[in-house]
This record gives C-alpha cells, structure tokens and sequence, in this order.
C-alpha cells in the first residue's frame, strides 16, 4: 500500500527542486551525462560554488539527484524514479485538463450534447 502522505511530500520536494533555473539546468546536465563531479557542474554557473552545492542538497533532499565520492572528487547522478512519479501525476491531471478544455470548446461552439 501507497503511503498518500509520503507520496504526496516527495511530489512536493520533486516539483519545488524544479521550480528554480539553476536546479532544472543542473538536472538537464545529468540526462546527458551519466555522473559529474560537484565542481564541474559549478563551473558552469556565475554562481559560488557554495551557492551550487545547496541547489544540489535540495535535489538530493528531493531524491532526484545521489551524491557518491570518487577520489578526491564528489560525484552527482540523476534518479529517475521520482521523475517518473511527478510525470505520472502530470499525465492524470493533464487528461482531467484536456477533457475539460474538450468540453469547453463544445460550449464555446454550441455543441451541448
């Protein structure tokens, strides 16, 4: 069985990390590229590398992002599951949308079956 409360807080956490630029682009990196050192992805942004290192604890609050050490260097790679998960719930609430716009534009023409 789902625990809905715990389900419904991951959707959270996942949906807030994907609210800022830097956390969605950091993420974009990843799809492209299996694991990146914590410094690498810093690089790219005119950010501290500080500032990174939080964007990157709040995707691995979220569980998008895992964080291993390789060596000297600290590692990010993408999770997919709870990916998966907030595209599940978008699918479900983009059907109730589409019928809804669906019925609307029937109103909108005079189609009141």
């Amino acid at each position: 069985m789902i625990d809905s409360h715990a389900y419904q807080n991951d959707l959270d956490k996942a949906f807030a990390s994907l609210a800022d630029p830097t956390r969605r682009a950091i993420l974009e990196r990843l799809t492209h590229e299996r694991e990146v050192a914590v410094g690498e992805l810093a690089e790219r942004f005119p950010t501290s590398l500080t500032a990174v290192i939080k964007h990157i604890d709040v995707l691995c609050d979220a569980g998008l992002v895992r964080r291993q050490r390789r060596g000297r260097n600290v590692c990010c790679s993408l999770v997919p599951e709870p990916m998966a998960d907030a595209k599940a719930w978008l699918e479900r609430n983009l059907a109730f949308w589409n019928a809804s716009f669906d019925r609307l534009g029937e109103i909108v023409d005079g189609d009141t079956r």
